[in-house]
């Protein structure tokens, strides 16, 4: 037996919109004044206690070589260098890293000339699509300013944090090795 659902006409008071006596504003959003410390300069910004690095670098500081990927700190595409170490900037407030050396891609090179780890990965067809490798070189530079002749096993473990879907890793393996036999343990990463 089906169930058979009829509507009868809205009268006229029904019709009319229902105004709400109690209206809830969302209170104001508090900023605080931060100053960062982005690829050796100075950048200050009003930014909400509760965003985190990679949405500050990327939307207020207009940085948008950290990439977005997860955001649960899985795959860690947004990995940025915070006083050298590799972090993923997605789980990590901006106000905590306020007056650390942060570093981003956009940081690596010296002016026109590339850091020796962006000149092996472009040499040796590292980069696929490119929306890792600024985590890879990040990641790597980190690894190189620890260890200047990283074994592969080392280079695998520190890489491992960040996902790539369009190589074998090989290719990565092997720019990081290149940039480690050219001396690129820059001193300053």
């Amino acid at each position: 037996m089906a169930c058979r659902v009829t509507r009868r006409p809205l009268s006229p008071a029904e019709q009319r919109p229902v105004s709400n006596p109690i209206s809830i504003e969302p209170p104001a959003r508090a900023t605080v004044h931060a100053s960062f410390l982005v690829n050796g300069e100075r950048r200050e910004t009003a930014i909400p206690p509760h965003k985190t690095l990679l949405e500050v670098l990327r939307e207020e500081l207009a940085l948008t070589g950290t990439k977005h990927g997860c955001e649960l700190g899985e795959c860690g595409m947004c990995t940025v260098l915070v006083d050298g170490e590799p972090v993923l900037s997605c789980l990590l407030l901006a106000i905590a890293c306020m007056d650390r050396a942060i570093t981003t891609v956009e940081g690596l090179a010296d002016g026109p000339a590339l850091d020796p780890l962006q000149r092996a990965f472009a040499e040796l067809g590292a980069a696929q699509c490119g929306y890792c490798t600024p985590a890879m070189l990040l990641t790597a530079r980190a690894l190189l300013h620890r260890s200047p002749n990283p074994a592969r096993e080392e280079i695998r473990e520190a890489l491992s944090g960040t996902l790539c879907r369009c190589t074998g890793y090989l290719k990565i393996f092997e720019a990081v090795e290149l940039a480690a036999a050219r001396g690129g343990s820059r001193a300053d990463a």
